[in-house]
């Protein structure tokens, strides 16, 4: 499965370099706009982002994430600046589906264990961004002393399925994801859901991603790059296992 990204910063729609907030590419002024093209084309699932909330560690474009749920038929899992209970359960009462946890996952592993209990491993998503196998917190602008094999395996452990794994330094770079660590996280895990983010191309990299065992993927950049289509995403959605 394919879930078109969105991220959003100041309202609007931007796509960031190696996570890099100096490095920000104007998408759309109007993510709704944006969102409106992805269901009329028929795709069902989605991927937000809020940026700032990342950055300033709580929430920021609630009204903007709101307009998109209002109008968005499909599926949507929202991460960036979610680090409380109440925030959870804030967008899950929203109506998003899937709630992304990302540096609280690596700062507050009691939360996270509760939110885990209180909503169920299908709703609550775990953002594992890092470099050179250690985790990155608080919108990647720091890095920390946790592997990210570490993290992952402490929250198998407390009831985890869904993983979004992002290799900092192949965000929005457009030369590939990175298999090899994708590929053994999902065979070191295999009761788990490793999503790939991070430099995925084409479609060809979702195949490479298949054979390494994974079967679910963000993609962002190449939708605007022109390189993975909207259309491609959508057959590639109904033909999926």
């Amino acid at each position: 499965m394919i879930n078109p990204a969105i991220d959003l910063q100041g309202g609007q729609s931007i796509r960031l370099k190696q996570g890099d907030f100096d490095q920000a590419t104007l998408i759309e002024n109007t993510p709704l706009a944006q969102v409106e093209r992805f269901q009329a084309v028929g795709i069902d699932r989605l991927h937000l982002v809020d940026l700032d909330g990342a950055r300033l560690g709580h929430p920021a474009n609630q009204a903007v994430v709101k307009a998109i749920r209002d109008s968005f038929t499909g599926m949507i899992e929202l991460g960036g600046g979610i680090r409380t209970a109440q925030a959870v359960a804030d967008y899950l009462k929203l109506g998003i589906d899937r709630v992304i946890l990302g540096s609280v996952a690596v700062k507050d592993p009691q939360l996270t264990r509760r939110v885990l209990n209180d909503w169920g491993s299908a709703r609550i998503v775990i953002g594992v961004d890092g470099k050179d196998g250690m985790v990155a917190t608080e919108g990647w602008l720091s890095q920390s002393t946790v592997p990210m094999v570490t993290l992952i395996g402490r929250l198998v452990e407390a009831g985890a399925v869904n993983f979004i794994v992002t290799d900092v330094a192949q965000d929005g770079m457009m030369a590939g994801p990175n298999l090899n660590l994708l590929g053994d996280l999902q065979a070191q895990f295999p009761t788990t859901n490793i999503i790939a983010s991070g430099g995925i191309r084409n479609l060809a990299d979702i195949d490479a991603l298949k054979r390494v065992g994974v079967k679910e993927a963000v993609v962002g950049r190449a939708m605007f790059e022109g390189t993975l289509t909207l259309e491609e995403i959508k057959e590639a959605n109904a033909n999926a296992d």
